[in-house]
């Protein structure tokens, strides 16, 4: 081994120095959002820390420390001359907008799991058995379902679903549809308030999961169009569905040429089978930038040790890529299998028998 350069050494802990206000930021992120104060500071003018500490009902010391560390983090505005502190309109859709395409407060729910977990992954390291999604923190279940409803709320029915052939037709006249590995149900709310005329049926294998899906359902006013159930991809029930969808949960199963093969089964004539996977290239050194370094990282502790929980085990985490899953694809009997649209976090695919 050579000896250390001084520069790079120099440039490394520099790095890790960003790192790691970043990896604090994250639970300050967390702790603004659940006490309310981006939404506090969203709603009004140039705020002191006395003013917010007023409006949230908190301690006026620890809300001064908390704006002080946003400021310096870059995630709120200060003004030196006034003392205030204040949101930007871009920082407001970041941090205190769920329904804008740009929230990114939810994400620090997977993030914290991540943390809450490590000793789970790191056994699972030692012994090669994986980490059910069940077996995690229950952050990571709302913190996924908050940190894709945007990318959802933003894409679904506007660009991914006119990507596919024929089924925004088929979707607006009346059709079957599928939502395996829903979740929270965030993407089958989407796509029920927009499709009135069309039926749902949503799948997850994870009971607490299902029951959320179903309050959130109706909430949003849909939840007589949705039926929800408990079911794997290779087992859930139904026949002739007109859309089958998998939204991000492919790569976590165990054996997803499986659930393929089902899908297949299940399908309409002339039913598609629609797979959203997170955005990645085929080669590593392709995604080796900040998109694959969220994926990658979220993938050691969510997306892998899902999958090697299961049977078969494939493992195809998180940066899967275009190539391995056609193979799955293939493999589970489709014929033609295009990439219909993309966006810089997610990629569409449309398979068909």
């Amino acid at each position: 081994m050579r000896e250390p350069n001084p520069e790079r050494l120099n440039a490394l802990v520099g790095k890790l120095v960003g790192d790691l206000g970043i990896a604090l930021g994250g639970a300050s992120i967390l702790l603004g959002d659940r006490l309310g104060l981006y939404k506090a500071m969203a709603q009004g003018k140039p705020t002191t820390p006395s003013e917010l500490a007023k409006k949230t009902d908190l301690h006026e010391r620890y809300v001064r420390e908390w704006l002080s560390g946003q400021a310096a983090s870059g995630y709120i505005d200060y003004d030196s001359e006034n003392d205030t502190f204040s949101l930007s309109p871009e920082q407001a859709m970041a941090f205190a907008e769920e329904g804008s395409p740009a929230f990114f407060a939810g994400a620090f729910d997977v993030v914290q799991s991540t943390y809450l977990d490590e000793a789970k992954v790191a056994e699972a390291f030692r012994t090669g058995k994986g980490v059910g999604w069940h077996e995690h923190s229950k952050c990571l279940f709302s913190g996924t379902e908050r940190f894709f409803r945007p990318g959802y709320n933003a894409n679904l029915v506007p660009n991914w679903i006119p990507a596919l052939d024929g089924v925004e037709a088929k979707l607006k006249a009346g059709a079957k549809v599928a939502d395996v590995g829903c979740g929270h149900g965030a993407s089958t709310i989407v796509m029920a308030q927009a499709y009135p005329n069309s039926e749902f049926f949503a799948f997850d294998y994870h009971k607490p999961s299902i029951e959320r899906a179903k309050l959130l359902a109706q909430e949003a006013g849909v939840g007589d169009r949705i039926t929800f159930a408990q079911a794997s991809a290779k087992d859930f029930p139904g026949q002739d569905y007109d859309l089958v969808a998998f939204f991000d949960c492919l790569h976590d199963m165990g054996d997803p040429v499986g659930a393929g093969k089902h899908v297949k089964e299940t399908l309409a004539v002339d039913g598609a089978w629609m797979i959203v996977e997170p955005f990645a290239c085929d080669d590593l050194k392709d995604n080796l930038n900040p998109v694959g370094r969220v994926y990658y990282h979220a993938s050691t502790f969510i997306c892998t040790p899902a999958s090697l929980s299961q049977e078969v085990g494939l493992g195809l985490g998180a940066q899967a890529g275009e190539r391995r899953l056609r193979q799955v694809a293939t493999e589970a009997g489709f014929k033609r299998f295009r990439r219909a649209t993309e966006t810089p976090f997610n990629l569409i695919f449309e398979a068909r028998a």
